[in-house]
């Protein structure tokens, strides 16, 4: 009889047998590690290393291939190649986009361009995206190849030529040290900077654009005559709603809807995403597969099957046009892609290898996608519903069973297979957001399986069809139809937005935790066999990992704001300024943002500080330097004082005061933690390190 050991050894055996056409899967993880390790250094590495590394690692690789190597040293060496290759790909993609970036402009510069397109409206009004023509002060060289501008009053449509007087800014950084990075975001989009418009905007007299940048216009203003007819077709509300699903364009949805589809775990829906990709493309697929077998003329000489395929290639490609082609629209795409191509070559559409297909081709084309929450949250729930459909059971059919119990069955399964469809997409998104956005919505799952058949049979499909044929021509009566179920989507959102305890505040993990909870999430999934669950605690890791000691106070990247921390409360001092990086800094840290007591503090135009010591923090937020009588009434209020402007001196009194003053804000953001001997500081410069796209903060 075999001992212990021998059993386990055995069934280990068993266990890695069972991998074996499973480890090619791991090769995109290993690419997506390599493009992420770029990502992680905080030095901009030089290319030749990469290249060499990559083209080593592949020679050792291609070697050991051929010379028949152990199945374990070929995985080994095809992982490590991989994983160079990332790094490259990484480096090589960064050079490809590199474009010039805005400078800080001390007063309003004259910019004249090109609107492209229209964006969803920030806090200060309407925003647009300008091909910049000719910018005062810097020279063509220099001059960025698109600018978002904050605009007066209505945007004007994309292809109008305008002008307009702005302060002028390079891409923000992150709203927190370690937050997400809007600057490097912006750097692989092609946005060299910000504006905010001073004055109306007004139309200039320019050369003609070239023939690429006319055609993106035009594309755009297409779209966005298209969201128009959608809102004045269905109403502000709801038609705000369509025309963010249809175009991409978020500019008529309103803040509390916005809010209300957030709290109750309903915003993918708003942005065009994989979801509606798979509905589109899918129900393109149904209705000329369905056509096709109605028609026995066409059905017994041509494959059905891969006319409907190529039909709903067709439409994914249209769809992801009319979509503006953002980057999560941009991978759903690919992904919905490969799947009608493997379609096409008879390959299996759903199922891991077409899913790491669809990675590496994304990863490929777009390595910056690895460190951006879109991605991860996409890939990882589809990974996990294929993971779902490989382990269900196959349950045998019916035989002459009445149809009354049939149907109560399938009913009975369909409800079950949504629920956990929604729970296990849930669970393996979890991570993503608790870390990134730092909510959970606690009904989630309930307000996703109300709105799903609405969403996915109903209001997508009717979408797609109203937009094709006219929002206000044959289109009419299916706007409508799609009108209804954005209202029921809307009121479901609302409900569930309401219920008690329906937001739950998550403080961000370190950043270790998040790649350690990605490869437990792929793990589980791509594992075959019990051992799988070993993955289960590490995907856990940002839910079980430690939170380390909050920080005291934090101060934006302008010196424009601050907040400081009261128990589990973050006091904000410039109530409904800078609320977005506010509100982001206050969510990393699990902190709910209250305003300050005006009771308690003495506030000028251009000032603010504690009366009494009651508050760790005094804030001045003028450009102008402060006298030394100013300065000293600051020093003397709070233990911390940061002032905007460069301060040429102090005066005594900020002697054991902390004073950050203009000198210090090209280092961003930053946190504060009240130490024995002082202050410990932890700015967002030092975390991002130097590289190509923080050099022009």
């Amino acid at each position: 009889m075999p001992t212990r050991r021998a059993r386990v050894a055995g069934w280990l055996g068993e266990m890695v047998a069972r991998q074996t056409d499973r480890w090619r899967l791991w090769a995109p993880v290993a690419f997506g590690a390599g493009c992420a390790s770029y990502f992680a250094v905080k030095t901009e590495p030089p290319l030749w290393p990469l290249l060499l590394l990559a083209l080593v690692a592949t020679g050792a690789w291609g070697v050991a291939r051929l010379m028949h190597a152990r199945r374990g040293v070929t995985l080994a060496l095809m992982l490590v190649a991989c994983a160079a290759l990332g790094l490259a790909a990484a480096k090589g993609r960064t050079m490809r986009v590199a474009a010039p970036i805005a400078p800080s402009s001390d007063g309003p510069v004259r910019i004249e361009g090109w609107v492209v397109d229209v964006d969803p409206p920030g806090e200060r009004g309407m925003r647009v995206v300008i091909a910049p023509v000719r910018i005062e002060g810097l020279a063509p060289e220099a001059t960025p190849l698109r600018l978002r501008a904050t605009v007066r009053g209505e945007a004007p449509a994309p292809g109008t030529p305008i002008r307009l007087f702005a302060i002028l800014n390079p891409p923000p950084g992150p709203a927190s040290p370690g937050g997400y990075d809007f600057a490097r975001g912006a750097f692989f989009e092609g946005m060299g900077g910000t504006a905010f418009a001073l004055s109306d905007t007004r139309e200039a007299d320019l050369a003609p654009p070239p023939w690429g940048l006319r055609l993106m216009m035009a594309v755009n203003a297409t779209r966005f005559d298209l969201a128009r007819r959608i809102v004045e077709r269905l109403g502000s509300r709801s038609g705000g709603v369509a025309a963010a699903m249809t175009t991409g364009h978020e500019a008529w949805i309103g803040a509390e809807d916005e809010q209300a589809m957030r709290d109750s775990g309903l915003a993918h829906i708003l942005s065009i995403s994989g979801l509606h990709m798979a509905i589109v493309g899918g129900f393109v697929f149904f209705l000329v597969r369905l056509g096709v077998a109605a028609w026995p003329w066409l059905a017994l000489r041509a494959p059905g099957k891969k006319i409907a395929a190529t039909a709903g290639l067709v439409a994914v490609g249209v769809y992801l046009i009319v979509s503006g082609a953002p980057p999560p629209a941009e991978r759903a795409a690919i992904t919905a892609a490969i799947a009608f191509v493997a379609v096409l070559l008879d390959r299996e559409a759903i199922s891991m290898h077409a899913l790491a297909v669809a990675a590496f081709v994304v990863l490929a084309l777009q390595p910056e996608a690895v460190v951006t929450p879109g991605f991860q949250m996409s890939f990882a729930a589809t990974a996990a519903l294929i993971a779902l459909v490989e382990a269900w059971p196959k349950t045998p059919r019916e035989i002459h069973a009445p149809w009354p119990i049939v149907a109560v069955q399938r009913l009975g399964r369909w409800i079950g297979a949504a629920c956990l469809a929604s729970l296990v997409a849930g669970l393996a998104t979890g991570p993503f957001a608790m870390q990134h956005f730092n909510r959970t919505a606690v009904y989630g799952l309930f307000a996703n399986l109300a709105t799903s058949p609405v969403a996915d049979f109903i209001m997508l499909p009717a979408l797609a069809l109203g937009a094709f044929l006219g929002p206000d021509g044959l289109g009419a009566p299916f706007m409508a139809v799609a009108g209804w179920g954005v209202d029921a989507m809307l009121a479901i959102g609302h409900w569930v937005a309401n219920l008690p305890g329906a937001v739950r505040t998550v403080p961000s993990a370190p950043a270790a935790a998040l790649p350690l909870a990605f490869v437990g999430v792929l793990f589980v999934c791509l594992w075959r066999g019990p051992l799988r669950w070993l993955g289960a605690p590490f995907a856990a890791a940002v839910l079980l990992w430690p939170r380390p000691p909050m920080p005291d106070v934090w101060i934006n990247e302008a010196g424009t704001a601050a907040a400081y921390r009261d128990d589990r409360t973050a006091v904000v001092v410039r109530p409904g300024v800078q609320t977005f990086g506010v509100e982001s800094w206050s969510r990393r840290r699990g902190l709910e943002p209250v305003d300050v007591d005006p009771a308690g503090w003495s506030c000028s135009r251009y000032a603010c500080a504690p009366v009494d010591g009651g508050a760790p923090v005094a804030l001045s937020w003028g450009k102008r330097a402060l006298g030394d009588e100013a300065l000293s009434a600051l020093c003397a209020s709070a233990p911390v004082v940061s002032v905007r402007a460069v301060a040429a001196r102090l005066p005594p009194t900020c002697d054991g005061r902390l004073v950050l003053d203009g000198r210090d804000r090209g280092r961003g953001s930053v946190e504060l933690w009240r130490v024995d001997d002082g202050w410990r500081a932890r700015w967002s410069a030092d975390v991002r390190g130097d590289r190509p796209w923080t050099r022009g903060s």
